[in-house]
């Protein structure tokens, strides 16, 4: 049913929704445009309205071939309560529907995807913008050019939804799995969380999930402040070393927004003819589906696509890995990893690659380790036990006391609290 949008533009019929609102296709003076139209209850927000309006030149001032440009902003409407974005119309999939229906992408598509985002990135960030909700359904693919063109949508409402003094919450605000440790551990956001959340984007391409995700959205946050990715097999060294690179959990180890794209491009020629990555898919039993795992994800898009029949999103397993990361590199040490770290593959991962047909790690070997560590445990025990019985025969003399009768050891308390009357030697 079409609806007015302020006195220029009326909407015709849905063409997505996310957490923020609901995207139409609309018609304004110049032709075919789309529309985000806020939710009600934020729509509702005066402040929130305040806040775009003080935010309108920004947003109507970021122009890149990688960037959907707004073309207006819409604030009143009927009922005076609708805030919308006018936006140019990308005629073509987001990126989610299309890794959903490929699975992986070749690393040269991957690459040349990321780097288009990039691009777009750094002209924000110069401009002093950082987007900070970079994922899958904020990237849009142009089919009508001669080739596949990545454009970055939505600049600026992750901010100006969060803004501090809304809602006083103080909570993690965006999608799990591609959130920046620095976000989880409280530091406001600067222009490296973006880079976090595309170079997650570009794993994922590669893989066909990301390197956190899956299980419950805590424990996907735990995972980006303290573990490390699983290498990625079958692509060039360079490559995996600038993904490593750029999901530091130092900020200040990243690269840049223009650095990072002209890295990528650089690497283009060597991809070429490169296909998609041949590793083992997550199994059914390791965990939900992403979908199910991001806090934040957008619910009623998500509901579409179950209606649909679009294959789930990868899960990951909610599992320790091998090792922990007991050096991990935290935005508090804020130091450059040097070339051994940058080499090195996965430790303390929530999930180990492993090629197609290669068992996964079973529950009787796990049980074993377990086995081995109380066994472990109960020596170190018994040894602490009889290393203080000998260190207080060595401080007493090791014989008889100085009026002549035996030492008495140590009480001991018996199980329950209770104090013997009588000292109990063990």
């Amino acid at each position: 049913m079409a609806r007015n949008i302020g006195s220029h533009y009326t909407t015709h019929r849905v063409l997505g929704r996310g957490s923020a609102g609901t995207v139409w296709l609309g018609e304004g003076p110049e032709g075919p445009v789309a529309v985000k139209v806020l939710r009600e209850d934020l729509a509702a927000d005066p402040d929130l309205a305040e806040r775009f309006a003080h935010e309108r030149h920004a947003l109507l001032g970021l122009e890149h071939p990688n960037i959907v440009g707004v073309r207006d902003l819409v604030i009143g409407g009927p009922d005076a309560r609708d805030i919308a974005l006018v936006m140019d119309l990308v005629r073509g999939p987001d990126l989610r529907s299309h890794l959903e229906r490929e699975r992986r992408l070749a690393p040269r598509d991957a690459v040349a995807i990321t780097a288009d985002v990039a691009g777009a990135l750094a002209v924000a960030h110069a401009a002093g913008i950082v987007h900070r909700d970079v994922k899958p359904e904020n990237i849009l693919l142009d089919t009508t050019g001669p080739g596949t063109r990545a454009l970055l949508t939505d600049f600026g409402v992750a901010k100006l939804i969060d803004e501090p003094r809304h809602g006083g919450k103080g909570g993690v605000v965006g999608t799990p799995d591609y959130v920046a440790p620095e976000i989880v551990e409280g530091l406001p956001p600067r222009a490296a969380v973006d880079i976090y959340a595309l170079v997650t984007v570009l794993y994922e391409l590669l893989a066909g999930f990301t390197p956190f995700g899956g299980g419950h959205p805590g424990a996907v946050l735990r995972r980006q402040v303290t573990e490390k990715a699983a290498e990625l097999p079958g692509i060039p060294g360079e490559l995996w070393e600038l993904i490593q690179q750029c999901l530091a959990k130092a900020p200040a180890s990243r690269l840049r927004a223009v650095e990072l794209a002209s890295r990528l491009r650089e690497l283009l020629p060597r991809l070429d003819g490169l296909p998609p990555l041949d590793i083992g898919d997550p199994d059914p039993g390791d965990g939900p589906p992403r979908a199910a795992a991001a806090a934040g994800a957008d619910a009623a898009g998500d509901a579409g696509e179950e209606a649909s029949g679009a294959p789930p999103r990868a899960a990951v397993p909610l599992v320790r890995g091998a090792a922990p990361d007991s050096e991990r590199v935290t935005h508090t040490r804020m130091r450059v990893p040097d070339a051994a770290e940058l080499a090195g593959g996965a430790h303390g991962t929530a999930r180990t690659i492993r090629a197609p047909g290669q068992p996964r790690a079973g529950s009787a070997r796990h049980g074993a380790a377990a086995r081995r560590r109380r066994r472990l445990a109960a020596t170190a025990a018994a040894v602490v036990g009889v290393g203080a019985v000998g260190g207080w025969l060595l401080f007493s003399g090791g014989g008889d006391s100085a009026d002549g009768r035996a030492p008495v050891p140590p009480a001991v308390v018996v199980p329950g609290g209770e104090r013997p009357d009588e000292p109990v030697v063990p």
